[in-house]
């Protein structure tokens, strides 16, 4: 009884331990042809800062659109627009950061 309780409280601080970057947009892209690394470079190179580049995702997360969409239009033929986003605010902004976080490449330039 005990190892079996040991057990699930270890799976559920496994499961509560991701971020909700993890949680919540690693699952759906990884089965992509084209990684958050690559879709982040996209909206580095359209809005340039971290200001704009945060509130062009978070835009489009809400109001997911074509017309303002970042992929090819292959891309969102094959794979079609995303439904809009069904996390709170505060979870919304808290994903974005640490995908920005994850990305950034200004720290990283030498």
């Amino acid at each position: 009884m005990k190892k079996g309780l040991i057990a699930v409280c270890m799976l559920v601080s496994l499961a509560y331990g991701e971020n909700v970057y993890e949680r919540n947009c690693v699952p759906c892209h990884q089965n992509l042809p084209t990684s958050l690394q690559q879709m982040f470079k996209n909206y580095l190179l359209v809005y340039s800062s971290e200001r704009f580049v945060k509130a062009g995702i978070k835009h489009y997360l809400k109001h997911p659109s074509r017309s303002i969409s970042q992929m090819s239009k292959l891309f969102l033929d094959t794979y079609g627009i995303k439904s809009p986003t069904t996390l709170s605010e505060k979870e919304l902004d808290e994903a974005i950061s640490i995908y920005w976080e994850k990305f950034k490449v200004f720290d990283k330039l030498k």
